[in-house]
């Protein structure tokens, strides 16, 4: 197993200078309120979602995944022409009927920790294969072999990881309906311990609880 580490190459918040096109887009939203695993009929909109764990599906390639946040898709929907003021900060997730609920974080958080299943590190250097005895640093010592080597993933990839992670967060502002994107969550348990999960809305439209499945 390789150690790999991304960097948060993005802030919340981009930069006045920032193009358009690095903005929070969100996810195409699907047909209707009831391709997703629950919905909630919010006031004038409807609000839906889907719990996805620890991945984080993107618009493109394989979900990616990340061990210390957990993942919701919700989606909003409305009547044609309809607006609504959308923030992450206005969802919270209640896991295993805990009393407290986890707030959203800022998606520049999750791009720190998440992973590409697909990616292939680029061979080893013969310095940094395993050796009799152990794996070589490079640095004239050893390490001990049931260690994993760290693998420093290429700019350009941590970038192209960063904006598939950007792309699919949910929008923010005042934004026409139907919307969709992704909510994201800090935990650090197993998905396997999760046994309910609950994503509770409090915004402009009014209040809802979904029941999502685990």
């Amino acid at each position: 197993m390789c150690v790999v580490t991304v960097l948060c190459l993005y802030s919340q918040e981009p930069a006045k200078d920032t193009p358009a096109w690095k903005e929070t887009q969100g996810l195409p939203p699907r047909a209707a309120p009831n391709d997703y695993q629950a919905q909630a009929k919010v006031g004038p909109v409807t609000i839906a979602a889907d719990f996805v764990g620890h991945f984080v599906p993107t618009a493109t390639g394989t979900p990616l995944t990340t061990e210390d946040y957990i993942t919701a898709e919700c989606a909003i929907f409305g009547e044609a022409g309809a607006k609504l003021q959308l923030s992450p900060s206005q969802f919270s997730l209640r896991v295993n009927g805990k009393k407290g609920a986890l707030e959203s974080v800022p998606y520049g958080l999750v791009v720190k920790n998440v992973k590409d299943p697909d990616y292939e590190p680029p061979e080893l250097k013969d310095k940094e294969k395993p050796s009799k005895g152990g794996i070589s640093s490079g640095g004239g010592g050893e390490q001990p072999s049931n260690l994993p080597p760290v693998i420093h993933i290429p700019i350009e990839i941590q970038r192209a990881l960063a904006d598939r992670v950007l792309r699919a967060s949910m929008a923010e502002g005042e934004r026409p309906l139907p919307q969709a994107g992704l909510l994201y969550f800090a935990y650090h348990g197993a998905a396997k311990g999760i046994h309910s999960v609950e994503l509770i809305y409090e915004g402009a439209a009014g209040k809802a609880t979904l029941t999502l499945q685990p």
